[in-house]
């Protein structure tokens, strides 16, 4: 789709507006892929890019934008260091806050990952090798995905179909301890207990293994969450391992996450063939 013809969303603050500009210029040329929908809304789509010679591998990432900005196709800029190494990488929307409220964004992502299993077999992806990524706030979907068998067991589905969980600066827990200083309006009403319903880092069952990633120059209480959840991964003996991006705030940890060759593509690469690790 066209940036245009999505629904009016809030406005970008100042430094998302950077971004947003940036990503877009990136991902222009990313090559060519296949959109569809899983739902009404403008923002429940994916784009699907084929590798020229898949592997079989997928990668679904999801945009971040603090729950309220964000479109699919600012993760496109990542496609071609994936699609190069063989890897159908998938570009996943939601609806946003505040007119969507949580748990709306979280059904949406369940429901646009469950779309994508029926799908990607078609663009040389194999449902059994699909891994979940995020951005920020895509990253704290993605961790929700991994981490709780709610959504899978939802959609009559026999397993948990991610493999392993890539969250890039994301959120893992809210309220108490969280170190935000404002609410995010996604929590819909305060007193409803949505702050931990939606913190990965509680009420984990089944989790996939994960690689956890940020910034060194990232907000600070990210990388304090980061921190907390790679040692209540590793506490419940799950596979983790957290990689801190040098000379990258919050916006340039996400720029890495589209540079072939770079630590964090090698890295991903590596977590998303197991008999490497």
């Amino acid at each position: 789709m066209q940036i245009a013809d999505y629904p009016a969303q809030e406005p970008f603050n100042p430094n998302a507006a950077v971004y947003h500009d940036e990503v877009m210029r990136r991902g222009a040329a990313a090559g060519p892929f296949v959109e569809s929908r899983y739902g009404a809304s403008a923002y429940q789509g994916v784009a699907i890019f084929p590798a020229l010679r898949p592997d079989g591998r997928v990668l679904v990432f999801i945009h971040g934008g603090g729950w309220t900005n964000g479109y699919k196709e600012w993760m496109s800029f990542m496609a071609p260091a994936f699609t190069a190494a063989g890897v159908t990488f998938v570009t996943l929307g939601y609806r946003l806050a505040p007119a969507h409220v949580f748990p709306a964004a979280y059904d949406d992502v369940a429901d646009g990952l469950a779309h994508v299993l029926g799908r990607v077999a078609m663009h040389g992806g194999d449902p059994n090798k699909l891994y979940v990524g995020g951005h920020s706030a895509g990253g704290h979907f993605a961790a929700l995905l991994a981490t709780r068998s709610n959504w899978w067991k939802a959609r009559a589905l026999s397993v948990n179909p991610v493999k392993g969980c890539l969250p890039m600066s994301g959120v893992f827990r809210f309220g108490e301890g969280s170190g935000m200083s404002t609410r995010p309006r996604f929590l819909g009403p305060e007193n409803i207990g949505n702050e931990r319903k939606a913190s990965p880092v509680e009420d984990i069952d089944q989790a996939t293994p994960f690689l956890i990633a940020h910034g060194d120059r990232d907000f600070p209480h990210l990388m304090v969450q980061a921190e907390e959840m790679e040692n209540r991964l590793a506490s419940l003996s799950v596979p983790v391992r957290r990689i801190v991006l040098q000379d990258a705030d919050h916006f340039i940890a996400s720029y890495r996450a589209g540079e072939p060759g770079g630590i964090w593509v090698a890295a991903a690469l590596d977590f998303m063939n197991p008999k490497q690790r």
